[in-house]
């Protein structure tokens, strides 16, 4: 099969390219924009409580919006207290600014409804002052379209406040939604450069040719388009939503993977050249032979991401089939554009490199090769122990459910603006949370107020309160303020025990209590999360397996393999543990990073097992012994795996630039995890291993024996 697409694009690549071209410009012209949320409540699915109790409040108050949108900040430059003064300035300025706030945000709250011209409340140390704004009717507080708000009343603040001494940060829903977006484009931006500069850079060292350096940012640049636009469409069709880390995360896998499959190619193709065949013949039979590898990395990949359409949480079921999407228009472009362009870029490919025909004379892979061959127990014990050393620390691996924290940049102004004010107003206040009190029957003024000073008394409350009652009167919504910041780990813990248990027990007869708000939200998700981790896991793990079982004929292998990335995710999780927590003292690590880990260097980690294995196995197809076929296989494909190994490590390194705990965290222990998928697993435990087994590597098959029909191929 490998071998006719490789004939197809050495003979024909200019159908091949024009076919790329033409579907690049109508997927280009006619999908629709990718659009993100950063609604957390958009990712969980209905049957949960804080999602129950947000549908209440919609069908209960429909012309009314209880969140706040924002809140504005006022303290002194120079850090003393406000005076009354500052204060009459503040709130005159407050006055000047809410006659025009824009679609999204309602009217800026009176403290005192009987006196609705004071505006600015101070707080009891009279370091800040501050002013409540509601969102408007029908505004959701994350939708793109409406931060317009945002940057407005930022930008009338900055003119009203200008010659005073007085500053003033937004904060609240509205606020962070628009901080999120605009600290997402500039980690894109940022990783980009990043990944482009890093790619050219490793690529000229390689291969000392400048068109290869620039062919991977040619051909995904092209590739991502197509993807982007697909995944659009997908999410459109399909009603999936996207987060709003979904194309930074999608530029590293793109490029990423991408130069990997480039360069599990290029290897192959110079092998052949050095052969003396020619570019035609060189291509065909580059493809012939890397193409099942290949193939069946990406077909790994893409399984391991689309077990995520399994995850309850609506982020999984979104990323998990545009990676899918993404990584299978990579595959498919590696296995007929890059041939198509090499066939007719001939030897200008290595321009101006002339001794890309010359075998290097570097003996780095070779002498490891030798030794592994010849002590592969050795090589087995110590790389095993290394990973299971890791892998131990990882169960003091801590979760933390603080998206607040983890996704933007400390010094962005809602961040700032948020921290003054949880340090001199209330932690709880920045963002109340609420309990819809239900019933068929007419519920009372009495029994909404006894049922909220039940909930005040409950651990973490701070205040409890009717707030209103829906037209009906079978429905009132109570407002509580926790004592901590809503989105911290203890808020969390507060909510999901003492405030849901003292909400059920409170409810009078024929009532029920949904407890709503961003921190019940994330009291769902890290429910949703423990549910996810028993069924993505085994599932993307069987999978893998399958193929690994079909591509090898084998069924003790994928076992080993398996158990070698299992290793590989153990370590990675215990060496980001040891670094962020035991070093760094971070309290816990954001709930997200292991199921990433375990995706990405399962998946990526498997492709390059199966790169060395299928080397491996086509060394003993040669009549080599296992111990010579795996010294030969580390010799052939260790500077493949190795080159593609720093490129895709040091791809999602760049994350580490996107200036939030998240994107930081999750670059360090994905590039961690692919040097120890490649110079750890397939380098070293995969042929050892697989030597140490022999024949019985391949068993019930006979997959490292020559078969009769192969044909007689030079030793590569």
């Amino acid at each position: 099969m490998f071998g006719a697409l490789g004939r197809v694009a050495s003979r024909r690549p200019w159908f091949i390219i024009a076919g790329w071209v033409v579907f690049a410009g109508l997927v280009i012209s006619l999908a629709p924009t990718l659009e993100a949320t950063t609604d957390q409540s958009e990712f969980l699915p209905s049957d949960y409580e804080s999602i129950q109790a947000a549908e209440l409040q919609a069908e209960a108050f429909p012309d009314t919006n209880s969140t706040v949108g924002a809140i504005v900040v006022f303290d002194r430059a120079d850090g003393s207290p406000l005076s009354a003064e500052d204060l009459g300035t503040a709130n005159q300025v407050m006055s000047q600014v809410g006659a025009d706030l824009g679609q999204a945000l309602d009217r800026v709250q009176p403290i005192d409804p009987s006196n609705p011209d004071v505006l600015v409340t101070p707080s009891q140390n009279q370091q800040i002052g501050f002013s409540i704004i509601g969102l408007a009717e029908g505004a959701t507080g994350y939708a793109p379209e409406e931060f317009e708000s945002v940057t407005d009343l930022r930008a009338d603040l900055g003119a009203a406040l200008d010659g005073t001494d007085l500053e003033a940060g937004v904060t609240g829903a509205l606020a962070q939604g628009y901080d999120s977006q605009e600290a997402s484009g500039n980690a894109l931006a940022i990783v980009g450069a990043a990944t482009i500069l890093l790619i050219v850079v490793l690529l000229a060292l390689i291969f000392r040719s400048v068109i290869i350096t620039l062919m991977p940012i040619v051909i995904v640049g092209v590739v991502s388009s197509i993807a982007t636009g697909l995944i659009a469409w997908a999410n459109d069709v399909f009603d999936l939503k996207a987060s709003s880390d979904v194309e930074v995360i999608l530029l590293v896998v793109l490029y990423g993977i991408g130069t990997d499959y480039i360069l599990f190619f290029l290897f192959r193709y110079r092998e052949r050249l050095r052969e003396g065949e020619d570019t035609r013949s060189a291509v065909a039979h580059a493809l012939e032979r890397a193409g099942e590898a290949i193939a069946s990395a990406g077909g790994a990949v893409i399984v391991a991401f689309m077990a995520l359409i399994l995850s309850s949480l609506g982020i999984f079921r979104s990323i998990g089939p545009a990676l899918a999407i993404a990584v299978a228009v990579t595959l498919l472009a590696a296995l007929t554009l890059v041939p198509a362009v090499v066939t007719l870029l001939g030897k200008a490919l290595f321009w101006p490199s002339k001794k890309y025909l010359v075998e290097p004379t570097g003996a780095r892979f070779a002498a490891i090769g030798a030794a592994l061959g010849r002590h592969p127990g050795r090589f087995a014990i110590a790389s095993g122990g290394v990973l299971t050393i890791l892998a131990v620390i990882a169960f003091s691996f801590s979760p933390t459910f603080d998206l607040g924290d983890s996704g933007l940049p400390d010094d962005v102004e809602s961040v700032v603006a948020t921290d003054k004010f949880t340090e001199n107003v209330s932690a709880g206040a920045s963002d109340p949370g609420y309990i819809m009190l239900t019933s068929e029957a007419q519920i009372s003024r009495d029994d909404a107020a006894a049922f909220a000073e039940q909930v005040a008394g409950a651990r973490g409350v701070a205040s409890a309160q009717p707030a209103q009652a829906s037209a009906d009167g079978t429905t009132w919504q109570i407002t509580f303020l926790l004592d901590e910041n809503p989105s911290s780990d203890a808020a969390i813990k507060d909510v999901e025990g003492p405030v849901r248990d003292a909400a059920a027990a409170a409810a009078p007869s024929g009532t029920q209590a949904f407890v709503g708000g961003t921190t019940s939200i994330f009291v769902d998700f890290q429910q949703a999360m423990s549910r996810d981790y028993s069924v993505v896991f085994p599932v993307a793990a069987l999978v893998i397996m399958v193929i690994l079982a079909l591509l090898l004929r084998s069924l003790v292998a994928p076992i080993y393999l398996m158990v070698s990335v299992g290793l590989g995710f153990a370590a990675t999780l215990g060496m980001t543990t040891l670094v962020f927590q035991h070093i760094g003292g971070a309290d816990g690590l954001i709930f997200l990073l292991p199921i990433y880990i375990y995706l990405f260097v399962v998946a990526l980690g498997t492709d390059y097992n199966i790169l060395m294995v299928a080397r491996l196995r086509e060394e003993s197809r040669e009549g080599k012994s296992p111990h010579d076929a795996a010294a030969l296989a580390v010799r052939h494909a260790g500077p493949t795996i190795a080159a593609a190994g720093v490129i895709l490590a040091g791809t999602f390194a760049s994350l580490m630039l996107g200036g939030n705990s998240l994107l930081v965290s999750m670059g360090f222990a994905l590039s961690f995890g692919i040097l120890v998928a490649a110079f750890v697993m397939s380098m070293f435990f995969t042929p050892a291993i697989t030597a140490l087994l022999g024949h019985k590597a391949w068993w019930p098959g006979s997959g490292d024996e020559k078969r009769a029909d192969e044909p007689e191929l030079a030793d590569a």
